[in-house]
Formats: C-alpha cells, structure tokens, sequence
C-alpha cells in the first residue's frame, strides 16, 4: 500500500470512529477520531502529532485525551529521550469493553432495579382502598417486576460479560432476582 492509500484509509477510518463514537453515549466525535489516529499507527505519539493529524489544536486534544485515557481507551507511555505526554491506544478489547459496561451501563441498570425496588415499597405500604385502587396497586406492581427482571437480567449478562462467560438470552430470560437481594 502507498503513503497517499495508507493516509487515505486512515482519513476514512478516523471519520468512521468519529461518527461512531458520537452516537455512543460514551465518547464525544473528536474523542473517536483521537482514538482513530492512535489505534492506526505503530507508535505512540505526542499530543502535538495528533494535533496536527487532526488539524486541530494542542489544547483540544489534550482535554478530549483524559476522557479517553479515563475508559482506557487509551494509555500514557513514556518514550525516551523526550520530556513530552504520548500516547498509544488500547489493544485489549475486551478489557476496554468490560470496563465500559462495568462503568456506564450496568451503574444505569442498577439505577432502574433500585428505582422499581423503591417504587414497588411505595406501592405496597399502603394496601387499603377500593377495590379500582387495588387492580391499580397491582397493575403497577406487575409492570415494576417485568422491567426489574429484565434489569436484573441484563445486569447478570454484564457480570458475566465481564467474567469472560458465556450467556445465551435463553439464560438471561431464566434469570429471576428476588427484590430484596442486595447487589
């Protein structure tokens, strides 16, 4: 592959990252295209030389950087004989992977199992009334065990995401949490 292909693939790929990353709730636009620049070469770089591959400012990318080494996307390395900050991106996906739904998505769904645990309490503190009052208590109650199952579900598949386990979504579906297990 030429220089001009090499630089033409990388171009496609960073914007790709990009675009990717700034849907995912977890990185910003420019965080993807860091990540892109770093994840595509052989060596770490500076904060000067992913400022210029990505015609952006030194100050820019120093702020977006810290959110990426944050989610160990990507990692601070030392280079010899140089007093400046470099950077190399992350190979190991699966730990990267583990440490984002560890971090984001599980902490989001155990805020849903607490929020139907607090809300079913609620509920059933107070049983008396109609019999209309009674099908509604009920009604929510019901709906409040469908959404904490499927939490509990999903939370039990990231746990073992994070294992390195496998789980089909047969396994998940079987999954029953009693509401009063702490976590």
């Amino acid at each position: 592959m030429d220089q001009r292909s090499a630089d033409q693939a990388r171009a496609v790929f960073t914007e790709g990252m990009g675009a990717a990353s700034a849907t995912s709730g977890v990185l910003s636009q420019l965080q993807g295209r860091i990540f892109a620049v770093l994840f595509l070469q052989d060596h770490p770089l500076s904060l000067d030389d992913i400022a210029t591959a990505l015609q952006l400012s030194k100050s820019n990318i120093s702020i977006n950087i810290r959110g990426l080494v944050e989610w160990h996307l990507v990692r601070h390395v030392s280079v010899p004989n140089s007093r400046r900050d470099h950077y190399e991106a992350a190979h190991d996906f699966w730990r990267v992977m583990q440490e984002i739904m560890e971090r984001r998505f599980r902490w989001n769904i155990r805020q849903v199992i607490a929020a139907c645990d607090e809300t079913a309490r609620t509920a059933r503190a107070d049983r008396a009334g109609s019999r209309a009052e009674e099908r509604e208590r009920v009604f929510i109650e019901g709906r409040l065990e469908a959404l904490r199952s499927f939490a509990a579900a999903v939370d039990a598949g990231i746990e073992a995401f994070g294992r390195g386990e496998p789980i089909t979504p047969q396994a998940m579906q079987a999954i029953r949490v009693d509401p009063g297990r702490k976590r």
